[in-house]
């Protein structure tokens, strides 16, 4: 399997301060037993990263105003 690169998961994410935001997240979401959205015998870690670069993780966008609290 080819290696993965922040370059590849930066074509579908903003930045690389949203990419560490989602792959940290989706990882934890791994760890605790979810189940992968691309085959792979990688860890949790390097599985959150290949989803994101094959599109399926993804930011999810905030509708609330800045200072508002979402119910």
């Amino acid at each position: 399997m080819a290696r993965i690169t922040v370059e590849d998961c930066l074509k579908k994410v903003p930045s690389r301060f949203a990419l560490v935001h989602i792959a940290s997240q989706r990882s934890r979401q791994l760890m605790k037993g979810a189940p992968p959205l691309v085959k792979t015998d990688n860890k949790s870690v390097v599985t959150a990263l290949r989803e994101v670069a094959a599109g399926k993780v993804f930011v999810a966008e905030n509708k609330t105003k800045r200072g508002e609290l979402k119910e």
